[in-house]
């Protein structure tokens, strides 16, 4: 979910430093440890991969990764103040590191076996999803990649050991659908032809179909460990907010419906019948619609100063029309807000949001937490 768009030059030595002084190989004896994650998925989970493409979607400047440690608070590329959903949920899983950015130069040998990252800003589970950021990896492209870095693994571990490290130890987290709402079916102007045409029921049902076949791809290539997490609460974004001039406690409703829909699909989907049909497979569904509205309906409750207002925003009155960057304005408590941005949660909220996926009940993920998935 990203209107990203580009910035400064990309602190490439900060990748570097990070990704290779903290990586190491999970050892066989580590059983309760997570050995490595594959992340699918757009900018809520992107670590980076869009800093090395020709796109409008970026978060390569400061103030972006202002609260994330291991850079000492430079830019990254991640879509947020600190560390995403992924970064958080690998920590507590005992991820010996951070899954690489599959396009950063030091994605290869030893790099990857703690995880490959492939997920993209702007990226959608459909290839057309995107297109006004000029170029992203949508996940069709992810997948591809995924079938690259599966025959890495057979030369550094060898064929049956690469099978048993893929299968048993690794995770792989599927975090999208939201663009292809967002820069997609409800883009003005741009897809208002297509939506004469296509109905929300036609454009949900193609992108669960596309999904399917992605999916079945991934197991193809030994991928059994699955957490999926559904489409947020879109329409309550400071970016929705704002261009259709909305007061605080209000959302946009067909947005939140389209992601409703998607949703009771996306169960279906990996609930009942990929359960059934794909051999020795466990799939998490993840509720991050519930979980997100749950923040913005009781943000104070959880500490939060604010739900609406994004910390880092230039234009509206929510700061909620251009993306973060260098000439924006930021709040002065970053703990404080739910969105770091008009598109994407503070590291203070996807903290919270992990919590809940690791260790949560069947009201967050179903049919168990993280924790469970991981140990099985």
């Amino acid at each position: 979910m990203t209107m990203e768009k580009a910035n400064l030059f990309v602190p490439l030595f900060v990748l570097f430093f990070f990704g290779s002084r903290f990586c190491k190989v999970a050892s066989a004896g580590d059983k309760n440890a997570l050995a490595a994650s594959f992340v699918f998925g757009d900018s809520l989970v992107d670590a980076g991969n869009n800093n090395y493409l020709q796109t409008l979607s970026r978060a390569n400047s400061p103030p972006n990764g202002i609260d994330f440690k291991p850079s000492r608070g430079n830019p990254t590329g991640r879509f947020t103040n600190g560390r995403t959903i992924a970064d958080i949920v690998g920590e507590k899983l005992g991820q010996p590191s951070y899954a690489v950015p599959y396009l950063a130069p030091n994605a290869s040998g030893e790099a990857i076996l703690n995880g490959v990252n492939y997920a993209s800003g702007g990226g959608g589970v459909l290839n057309a999803t995107g297109s006004v950021f000029v170029n992203r990896l949508g996940m069709d492209i992810q997948v591809d990649y995924f079938s690259i870095t599966r025959k890495q693994f057979d030369k550094l571990l060898g064929e049956d050991m690469a099978r048993e490290y893929i299968q048993k130890r690794s995770m792989f987290s599927i975090v999208i659908g939201s663009n292809d709402f967002l820069n997609n079916y409800l883009v003005p102007f741009v897809a208002a032809q297509a939506r004469l045409t296509q109905t929300p029921d036609i454009f949900v049902e193609d992108m669960i179909n596309h999904l399917r076949n992605q999916l079945k791809r991934l197991y193809e290539l030994d991928a059994r460990k699955f957490v999926a997490g559904n489409v947020a609460p879109i329409g309550c974004i400071p970016y929705q907010k704002s261009i259709n001039q909305l007061k605080d406690k209000q959302c946009v409703d067909l947005a939140n419906k389209l992601a409703l829909q998607y949703n009771a699909r996306l169960k279906d989907l990996l609930m009942v019948e990929l359960k059934d049909s794909l051999k020795d497979t466990h799939f998490v569904y993840a509720n991050v619609y519930d979980l997100f509205m749950d923040l913005i309906v009781n943000f104070k409750d959880y500490g939060f100063r604010t739900a609406s207002e994004a910390c880092c925003g230039t234009e509206g009155r929510l700061a909620g029309i251009l993306p973060c960057g260098p000439t924006s304005s930021l709040c002065t408590d970053r703990s404080k807000h739910v969105f770091w941005d008009p598109y994407h949660p503070t590291e203070a909220a996807n903290l919270l949001i992990a919590d809940k996926l690791l260790y949560g009940d069947s009201k967050s993920v179903t049919p168990f937490n993280l924790l469970h998935l991981r140990d099985l």
